[in-house]
């Protein structure tokens, strides 16, 4: 039997500021059926393509991208804010409304021989998803494909990675902001 996972995401009006509907998946991953098929549908649209690792978006994106890289049987990948991790690191500059963020991997984590599954919990903008896939294909690693568990499909991330020629798939979608 199936479930009905978009029926397991809240919705919070005007958070974080007024006209937004937030789109809460804390009451899907605190559902354990809800969270287990989560995790199951997204590593089984991604079985079977040679992936080696799967890179999570801090900070949600760590909670599906851990689950899903041990469904897959590979290795993962933290893609952290700047400043986070210990030892080397590689990182990307991304625009946010008022100013600029960085996000960095360990600079030895993947090289050209590997394949790589970009998992975040929501697509909005892209922003950040746009800046982790250039940060991964810096590596040589191939990046195709991405997973979210929502996405905003009027806010146009999912279309801005797949001009980057990037799979998107995505569990639902909610329309509007």
């Amino acid at each position: 039997m199936s479930i009905d996972l978009k029926s397991l995401v809240r919705t919070i009006p005007d958070y974080p500021k007024k006209g937004i509907l937030f789109r809460d998946i804390s009451t899907l991953i605190e559902n354990p059926e809800g969270f287990r098929e989560s995790i199951e549908r997204i590593a089984s649209k991604h079985r079977g393509l040679g992936i080696t690792h799967v890179a999570g978006i801090e900070a949600r994106g760590f909670i599906f991208g851990a689950a899903v890289a041990i469904s897959l049987g590979v290795g993962f990948i933290p893609v952290r804010k700047s400043g986070k991790l210990p030892g080397e690191t590689i990182g990307q500059n991304y625009a946010l409304e008022y100013g600029v963020d960085t996000i960095e991997i360990h600079a030895d984590v993947v090289s050209g021989a590997d394949k790589v599954l970009l998992v975040d919990d929501l697509i909005a903008t892209g922003g950040t998803a746009i800046a982790a896939v250039s940060l991964l294909r810096r590596t040589g690693a191939t990046l195709d494909y991405a997973a979210f568990v929502v996405d905003l499909p009027d806010i146009g991330g999912a279309d801005r990675l797949r001009e980057l020629d990037m799979q998107v798939d995505s569990l639902m979608s909610f329309e509007g902001h």
